[in-house]
C-alpha cells in the first residue's frame, strides 16, 4: 500500500478457519493497536457456514472426531457439516480463536455471502480485470463490490484493499455450473446447526 501511496480505508479479506484472513488482517489491526491508522476490518464468510455472523462463542473442539484441544472460538458446533459448496477452504464450522475474540470484542466485522453471489463477482472480475478467482475470495470480492458501490453512492472517496488469495484455474466445472444456472444456494440450516450445538453441552462456556 506504501508502494501505491494508498492508505486502506477498508481491508476485507474472506474466512473459513481464519488463517487467510488473519495474514491479510493482523498487520492493520496490529498497526492500529499500536496508535496507527485503524481501518475497518471485514471477514467475508459463506452464508452456508456463517460461524462468525451466527455462531456461538465459546469453547469447542476443532474437529468433529473431538481430537483437538477445546478451543473458544465462534462455531457452528463440531458435528456440523457444511453444505457442499463450491468454495471448500470455507467449509468449517468454526473460525480461529484470535479471529473470534476480534470480532467478539468488536474489533472487526463479519458479512454471509451466498454462494451464486460470490461467484456471480468472480464473473463480473474475469471480465474487467482478466482474472478467474477462486470461489474463496469471490466472497470477499463480493463484500468489496458492495463496499465501492456504497461510497459510489454516498460520494465519497474509499481505498479497498481485499486478498484476491487464488485462482480459480480448477474451479472451471463450479463456473460452468454457474453460468449454466445450475448452481444453487444454500440457506443458513439454522435446524442443522441446532442439533449440533447440543453436543456442546457438557463443555465449558467461558
Amino acid at each position: 500500500m506504501a508502494l501505491a501511496g494508498e492508505e486502506p480505508d477498508v481491508v476485507i479479506g474472506c474466512a473459513g478457519g481464519g488463517s487467510n484472513f488473519a495474514g491479510l488482517a493482523f498487520p492493520f489491526l496490529g498497526r492500529g493497536f499500536r496508535g496507527g491508522p485503524r481501518p475497518r476490518i471485514i471477514a467475508a464468510e459463506p452464508e452456508a457456514a456463517p460461524s462468525l455472523t451466527r455462531g456461538v462463542y465459546r469453547y469447542d473442539f476443532g474437529d468433529t472426531a473431538r481430537m483437538t484441544p477445546l478451543v473458544k472460538m465462534h462455531t457452528l458446533g463440531h458435528d456440523f457439516i457444511p453444505e457442499p459448496i463450491h468454495a471448500g477452504g470455507l467449509r468449517y464450522h468454526g473460525m480461529s480463536p484470535l479471529v473470534s475474540l476480534l470480532k467478539e470484542e468488536g474489533h472487526i466485522e463479519a458479512r454471509a455471502v451466498h454462494q451464486r453471489a460470490s461467484f456471480e463477482v468472480g464473473v463480473q472480475f474475469a471480465r474487467s480485470e482478466g482474472i478467474l478467482p477462486a470461489p474463496e475470495p469471490t466472497h470477499a470480492l463480493k463484500v468489496a463490490i458492495d463496499e465501492a458501490m456504497e461510497a459510489r453512492a454516498e460520494g465519497r472517496s474509499r481505498v479497498i484493499l481485499f486478498n484476491l488469495c487464488g485462482h480459480g484455474h480448477f474451479d472451471l466445472s463450479a463456473y460452468e455450473r454457474y453460468l449454466s444456472g445450475m448452481l444453487e444456494d444454500y440457506e443458513y440450516p439454522a435446524e442443522k446447526v441446532a442439533d449440533a450445538l447440543k453436543a456442546l453441552e457438557g463443555l465449558p462456556v467461558g
